[in-house]
């Protein structure tokens, strides 16, 4: 997922130049997917900055729902020109949140009939384990789940959500895979709500760093790993980001104890999704 506003600021030029080297990064690695948000101007910039011919399938999310069916219908339509597409491979509903209000059905009848135009190949919503993804999924039947996972938080894998979706053909996008961050900050930089956690974390990266494995490392081998996990998104703001996170994800996978380097399930509860500016 590229993420503009974790860019060093730079003049219009240089900050296109960084995108195409980006991107160009990405390409060379075998990165097959690139997933947007609809906020600010990331969509545009993407699409002036793809590689020719792009070997990118792309993931497009929706604006709330709150701003009313029609919107999200003529929102999505718009992040395909604005990334000069034709057509995109997947459009996500922002929040699982919207599918279960009144405006579910209506919302989920747009999106297919998107699909159905052939303006998307597949559709499918972001979740959280508290919003029941497999029910959902059940009552909507969507192609793609993105479903927050990671190693802090293997709610999704011990619930038995991960398997339930499988089981019902769902392909599982695993996000948030770095925990916002928690692992490579230290205890002062934590935000207020996991300052108690500090010593649970400082001890998780103390066991990572006696096995002398980088908590990067670990974090991309325990999402990669889960078998019903199709793919991995990792928000990247430069060419020299994309790098570290690509060589990660080639290191050997680390002989751990997966388990034993998650946080209390009430802990990450309480916590709830995170941005960390230093790390995503």
């Amino acid at each position: 997922m590229h993420q503009p506003e974790r860019a060093i600021p730079a003049p219009a030029g240089a900050r296109e130049e960084s995108l195409r080297l980006l991107l160009q990064t990405a390409a060379d690695s075998g990165v097959t997917r690139i997933a947007t948000k609809p906020d600010g101007d990331g969509e545009r910039w993407l699409g002036q900055a793809w590689p020719f011919p792009s070997p990118f399938q792309v993931s497009v999310r929706t604006v709330p729902v709150s701003d009313g069916v029609d919107r999200v219908e003529a929102r999505a339509r718009r992040s395909l020109e604005r990334l000069g597409l034709p057509r995109g491979d997947l459009l996500l509903v922002s929040a699982a949140n919207d599918l279960a209000g009144a405006e579910g059905r209506a919302l989920w009848d747009r999106l297919l009939a998107l699909k159905d135009r052939g303006l998307y190949r597949r559709i499918g919503f972001c979740a959280t384990v508290e919003d029941g993804p497999a029910l959902l999924a059940r009552r909507f039947q969507p192609d793609v789940i993105q479903l927050r996972c990671n190693l802090l938080d293997q709610r999704a894998q011990h619930s038995g959500a991960l398997s339930e979706l499988a089981a019902l053909g769902v392909d599982v996008h695993a996000s948030s895979v770095f925990a916002d961050g928690l692992l490579f900050v230290s205890g002062d930089s934590l935000p207020p709500e996991m300052q108690r956690h500090a010593p649970a974390l400082s001890r998780i990266r103390r066991r990572l760093a006696e096995a002398r494995i980088d908590p990067m490392q670990a974090t991309l081998a325990y999402a990669m790993g889960l078998p019903e996990v199709t793919a991995v998104v990792a928000s990247v703001a430069s060419a020299a980001e994309l790098r570290a996170v690509v060589a990660a994800a080639h290191a050997p996978t680390p002989a751990l104890d997966w388990t034993a380097l998650q946080l209390e399930p009430a802990a990450i509860a309480a916590a709830g999704p995170r941005r960390i500016s230093s790390a995503a």
